[in-house]
């Protein structure tokens, strides 16, 4: 799904009418509807509503809102920050439609007085007050109107985005003249804001209301991964399946010390759906990894004294012989800083010609030889987190924190991979520039081992989507954050450690493909 900017939308909406036919005001209808659907559905008990409503087509929404709900039999007080003289075109419209009296609001001492009695005695407040077409700061009476919502201590449903948000930021935003939101409904696309703004803990809807997929371009070159995205990954599977359709990942890794980490990708790689899971570890550790579940494979690995790779697995040619069967291959995982080890990584890198992932010491492997990281060769995958990022561009965590779009995008451009920069809204940038930004996920999972278990399901994913690899990279990025949000509903986000995500993927795997078929797209919450 496409991000687009506040001025893309309004194109957007213009050309959905002008090429296409669908009249301004059913757009409206349809927005409307979409956010009373929202709260018929998530605000079941909310019988009293107060939809706060401006001049604009923000307000316009508003109006549609409340005569639904009012349909629906809630009991809806419409307060409008504006003289009625003051609407104009559709918003105009909606408000003649409208099937209850407002509450004309026109100052703050009238909004004072009021504010005293709707919005103590609602259960639910609904912000039509400004849309994505404003442009900060905002001040005067509509200040007021925020402020008087954000005191109320009532949930609220922001219409198209919070009042007083730039709706263009990438950045979060933090000003207390914006409405603090439980729950966003926006429409046809996510602007910025709404992607990397924070303008919500609660979910974000994006509703379909008119515009066909012809309509809907931007040049941001920005995607939000949705599961429709990669629905044909969630089908169910024909009858004659067999393993052999589905990869074999070949996961090289481990030390000792560390032989949890290639395990735990290992297993990750089969809980995604791979047929066939191969960790390939120092002969040490490899009773440890086979341990770790019956369902792996294990292949003995020569090593070093310190209980890393040798090199010698590459120079007695057992490494590539491993490699001939399988379909993807990924490094990193325990493998661990070895000299001998590094020289190892490089060497194996060099020499497979199979898509490969790389994670963790794999990536640190090549600190100060990123020449060697080139996706002509065969496709790339790497996953780093803003530290290993840091080692790769040769620049500070920082830096990479404060630019995390750019960055990840320069990379992938120039050495021609997938680059997978993980953390809050994980970015998975393409070499042709376009960037897919991640919506599932939660702060439980800042614990040891879940990049392990993102490299082995990124693995398993690509062996099911061999001819897709990107979007493989972005269904494992979603549904390794989507089973962290599941593992979270019930561990919380304190206590969730890595493995718990392997419990949790099978629920994923059914949520999202339950939501595959859904119109609307959900950002969190």
């Amino acid at each position: 799904m496409k991000i687009t900017t506040a001025d893309e939308m309004r194109e957007i909406d213009r050309i959905t009418t002008a090429r296409f036919g669908v009249q301004s005001i059913t757009l409206m209808e349809n927005a409307g509807s979409a956010v009373a659907q929202f709260i018929l559905e998530r605000y079941r008990h909310a019988n009293r509503i107060a939809v706060i409503c401006g001049k604009g087509n923000n307000g316009g929404d508003g109006f549609v809102v409340a005569r639904k709900l009012h349909r629906a039999g809630r009991v809806v007080e419409v307060l409008l920050l504006a003289a009625p003289s003051e609407l104009h075109g559709d918003a105009l419209a909606m408000f003649e439609r409208l099937p209850l009296r407002p509450i004309v609001l026109r100052n703050a001492q009238e909004l004072q007085a009021e504010s005293s009695h709707s919005l103590v005695n609602c259960d639910l407040l609904v912000d039509a007050v400004l849309g994505t077409g404003f442009y900060p700061p905002v001040k005067g009476f509509y200040a007021d109107a925020i402020a008087a919502m954000n005191g109320s201590g009532k949930p609220v449903v922001a219409v198209d985005i919070p009042s007083g948000a730039d709706s263009d930021s990438m950045s979060p935003q933090t000003d207390k003249h914006i409405a603090h939101a439980d729950a966003i409904v926006t429409f046809t696309a996510p602007r910025p804001a709404h992607v990397f703004g924070d303008l919500t803990r609660g979910p974000i809807v994006v509703a379909p209301i008119g515009s066909p997929p012809e309509a809907i371009v931007s040049k941001l070159g920005l995607e939000l991964t949705s599961a429709r995205d990669f629905a044909a990954l969630l089908a169910p599977r024909p009858a004659d399946s067999n393993k052999g359709m589905y990869g074999h990942v070949l996961i090289v890794g481990g030390s000792v010390g560390k032989s949890g980490a290639a395990a735990m990708a290992g297993m990750a790689a089969l809980r995604a759906g791979a047929g066939l899971s191969t960790v390939a570890t120092p002969a040490r550790v490899l009773a440890s990894v086979a341990a770790f579940a019956a369902e792996l494979m294990t292949e003995p690995l020569a090593e070093t004294e310190s209980g890393g790779i040798a090199l010698a697995a590459i120079e007695s040619g057992r490494f590539q012989k491993l490699v001939k069967p399988i379909t993807v291959v990924a490094v990193g995982p325990g493998i661990g800083g070895d000299r001998e080890t590094v020289q190892f990584v490089h060497e194996a890198v060099r020499q497979t010609k199979a898509p490969m992932v790389i994670d963790a010491d794999g990536l640190n492997a090549f600190d100060g030889h990123t020449e060697l990281l080139d996706g002509h060769e065969r496709p790339l995958v790497l996953t780093p987190h803003p530290g290993e990022m840091s080692r790769l561009a040769g620049i500070t965590i920082k830096a990479v924190q404060a630019d995390r779009l750019n960055v990840a995008r320069g990379f992938a451009r120039e050495h021609r991979l997938v680059l997978v920069l993980k953390g809050n809204r994980t970015i998975v940038a393409l070499p042709d520039g376009t960037a897919w930004v991640n919506p599932t996920g939660n702060p439980g999972m800042a614990t040891g081992g879940t990049g392990d278990i993102l490299t082995g399901m990124t693995a398993g994913v690509i062996g099911q989507m061999p001819n897709n690899i990107p979007l493989a990279a972005v269904a494992a990025v979603y549904l390794h954050g989507l089973a962290g949000d599941v593992a979270a509903e019930t561990m919380g986000e304190h206590s969730l450690v890595a493995t718990d995500l392997l419990a949790a993927l099978p629920e994923a795997f059914r949520r999202a493909a339950h939501w595959a078929k859904e119109s609307t797209t959900r950002i969190g919450g």
